[in-house]
């Protein structure tokens, strides 16, 4: 029993890491956003978004936009959710006609790389307004 208990605390330690190698610093996830969002606390405009791992162990995410000249960092924890993704895809909460980046998927697996929720998200989702969640497919380089 207790060698049974020492097994799973560690399968549960050790989960995240395996799930995090599954988004390989070489991954890039680009989609066609055809609308304004929020990612970090910032505002971005529509347009061509790639998210690339920024560190070895893929806690870190750049997002980038070469037409805007944007480029941001932003932190991602993985979450394992029930269905395996048919395609990557970006997550987004909807917010009336606000949208604020989420996660992200990669084709394949059932993690969800999912990104902290931002001041102006806390505050929609303490009023208790209605969201909806938009997944945008997108393309693996």
């Amino acid at each position: 029993m207790k060698y049974a208990k020492l097994m799973m605390a560690l399968a549960v330690t050790m989960l995240p890491m395996f799930a995090t190698a599954q988004f390989k610093s070489s991954d890039k996830i680009v989609a066609q956003v055809p609308f304004e969002f929020v990612v970090a606390n910032k505002p971005v405009p529509a347009g061509e978004w790639t998210v690339q791992a920024a560190t070895a162990d893929a806690r870190l995410v750049t997002i980038r936009n070469g037409d805007a000249k944007m480029s941001l960092l932003a932190n991602i924890s993985p979450i394992e959710t029930r269905k395996t993704a048919g395609a990557p895809a970006l997550v987004f909460h909807k917010y009336g006609d606000r949208y604020f980046l989420y996660g992200m998927k990669i084709e394949g697996t059932d993690i969800l790389y999912r990104m902290p929720v931002n001041k102006a998200e806390a505050e929609l989702r303490a009023q208790n307004v209605p969201a909806t969640e938009e997944i945008l497919l997108a393309s693996l380089q």
